[in-house]
């Protein structure tokens, strides 16, 4: 289920930091994928993009998005896990395919609204319990998969945040709605405004983790999560999962134009240094412009 080697605490923030200020070469011929497996009523969702820490590209995005309503249509399942593969949960979207995915404003626009919002959804309205199972590196969007899961087991070593700041721009709204719904308003601006990276322990005080395990034990906790999910009344799971999100308090849709100046930074100075310099492998230098 779960890769049984973990990354100690040093070389994790190394790669969390690596993730969003250098330009990690993968492979060539290594590609992005969202693979599934199924043990009797659980199936296992795992993210892996080797030499990229499992930063999620466009045809991972619109896959995992695809798995997950398929899976919500099977009631032979009781419960859904998500994963990373090689010992990292996921380092956010590939920031790689920017310049080709989000070159203007209408594609920035759908690259937040129509690939990743919809997928981030998929996890959040699927119809079973699911379960994120968090080791080593879970930032950016590998955080907003997790924040949209039910449950969330880390490893200790772990290391979560959302370091957006360092490339520009801001949270789109369809992104930001499941970790505000979590953490709520203080932690969502201290994650957004400092881009600090949280190990497992603070992440939990905060509320951005149902609970933490030694690194060694992440995969039997995992096993057992499941394990007492799936023994469960799944209709009962289900109604649970209605009643709370129709009980949960809901914003109001944002108007048109409220949408349209959360993606008011795509031709800014700052967010243009951000993207370069990711790419380039330096540190960026903003200009408020």
């Amino acid at each position: 289920m779960l890769a049984t080697a973990v990354t100690p605490a040093a070389e994790v923030a190394d790669a969390a930091d690596a993730a969003i200020t250098t330009d990690n070469e993968p492979d060539a011929s290594a590609a992005g994928t969202v693979l599934l497996t199924r043990n009797g009523g659980v199936a296992t969702l795992t993210l892996s993009h080797p030499g990229k820490l499992n930063a999620l590209n466009v045809a991972m995005w619109l896959t995992l998005r695809h798995m997950l309503d398929d899976l919500s249509d099977d009631d032979s399942l009781r419960c859904v896990l998500l994963r990373g593969a090689d010992g990292n949960f996921a380092a956010g979207a590939d920031i790689s395919e920017f310049p080709d995915q989000r070159g203007d404003l209408k594609s920035l626009m759908h690259y937040h609204d129509a690939i990743l919002a919809p997928a981030l959804q998929a996890v959040a309205q699927c119809k079973h319990p699911t379960v994120a199972a968090i080791q080593g590196v879970c930032v950016g969007g590998g955080l907003e998969i997790a924040a949209h899961c039910d449950l969330r087991i880390a490893a200790r070593s772990s290391r979560l945040g959302v370091p957006i700041n360092r490339l520009g721009f801001s949270m789109a709204p369809g992104e930001m709605q499941g970790l505000l719904a979590l953490v709520g308003r203080a932690v969502t601006l201290e994650l957004l405004l400092e881009g600090r990276l949280l190990d497992a322990d603070e992440a939990y005080a905060k509320g951005l983790l149902t609970r933490v395990v030694d690194d060694q034990a992440l995969v039997a906790e995992a096993q057992r999560c499941v394990d007492r999910i799936a023994v469960g009344a799944p209709l009962a799971a289900r109604i649970n999962k209605d009643t709370v999100r129709r009980l949960s308090p809901e914003p109001a849709p944002l108007t048109e134009a409220e949408r349209l100046a959360c993606f008011a930074y795509w031709d800014s100075a700052d967010h243009v240094e951000g993207v370069t310099a990711f790419l380039a492998g330096r540190k960026p230098v903003f200009s408020g412009r």
